[in-house]
């Protein structure tokens, strides 16, 4: 598998991530390790996890496989922090909270330190200077190699992209953001997309299938077994369910069928080449899921193709996104 460079660092990652999100709840362990094992035997790299997958669950089984199954000088690790269960707020950014979950992270992950360390998202009741602290103590102190965000917009992203740049050597430059980007989900096009592409931060698109609905498996109803047949991952899954996405997942069939391939194979050809990302994170619930994503691997779209698909996506761009003097 191609491996790049994740922003503007000298961090390489393979261009496909292995995502977590149901480690230790949806999948188990013994379905760990069999998409464990067939990731890295296609040439992955970059697995990703968060502290608050599975309740902490999806790092410790990632952990517990590490070694035991893959050499860990394999793999670059990639967890997130800042998310809690709390009845007053969804996030914590605070230099004490932060580094107290990155140890708690490491001890389940069972290791010394993560070579990619994410804010899960940004903390509107804390400093950004504050939380952005947390990743220089993190790097400076070797518990993670590089850092990186999650879910920011488009100002705040630059904003703490630009104020790591701004003490070069004293601060940690952002080498990531992760964001949901897909067919169904464009909406980072609009000012989170720029903003990384101009400061050198890499795009880690996550649910690059739509949330499983670019899969074209939805297309008749919900099956049983599927994410949107369950109770927690139902409301996940519905909003991409309605007569805006069946027009794209229709139109992404036809493109399947004229290249005789599948949608989920094209959907994430699609948003692999996007400008600025660098690796899309896909999520499979068994080792044989997972293969069909990695198919893509040998998959390069026609460019007629891509514009159709550009075309019956395109979110809906207007000031100040467009030049002002053209509306």
């Amino acid at each position: 598998m191609e491996q790049r460079h994740l922003g503007r660092t000298g961090l390489r990652v393979s261009r496909i991530g292995l995502g977590t999100l149901t480690w230790g709840r949806d999948t188990d362990e013994h379905d760990a390790a069999e998409q464990l094992k067939a990731f890295w035997e296609a040439g992955g790299t970059l697995v990703d996890t968060a502290d608050v997958y599975g309740g902490g669950e999806a790092e410790y089984v990632l952990g517990q496989l590490v070694e035991r199954l893959v050499p860990r000088r394999d793999l670059v690790i990639a967890t997130k922090a800042g998310s809690v269960a709390h009845p007053d707020r969804r996030f914590d950014g605070s230099r004490g909270h932060l580094l107290a979950a990155l140890d708690a992270s490491l001890a389940r992950l069972g290791t010394d330190h993560v070579d990619l360390w994410q804010i899960h998202a940004f903390d509107p009741d804390t400093p950004l200077d504050e939380t952005l602290q947390a990743l220089d103590i993190a790097v400076s102190s070797g518990r993670a190699r590089y850092a990186g965000v999650s879910n920011f917009c488009g100002w705040q992203l630059a904003k703490a992209a630009t104020w790591q740049l701004a003490a070069p050597g004293v601060r940690t430059r952002l080498a990531s953001t992760q964001m949901e980007y897909s067919l169904l989900q464009r909406g980072i096009e609009r000012e989170v997309l720029p903003a990384a592409l101009d400061l050198g931060v890499g795009l880690l698109p996550s649910s690059p299938l739509g949330r499983g609905v670019l899969t074209g498996k939805y297309r008749s109803g919900v099956p049983t077994g599927s994410r949107g047949a369950s109770d927690h991952m139902a409301p996940f899954v519905e909003p991409y369910l309605d007569e805006d996405a069946s027009r794209i997942v229709d139109a992404l069939a036809t493109a399947a069928d004229g290249l005789a391939s599948t949608p989920l194979e094209v959907a994430l050809a699609w948003v692999r080449y996007r400008p600025g990302v660098v690796a899309p994170i896909v999520g499979a619930r068994n080792a044989k899921q997972l293969m069909a994503a990695l198919s893509v691997e040998a998959l390069s779209l026609p460019d007629e193709i891509c514009r159709a698909l550009d075309d019956v996506s395109a979110p809906v761009h207007r000031y100040p996104d467009q030049d002002w003097s053209t509306l």
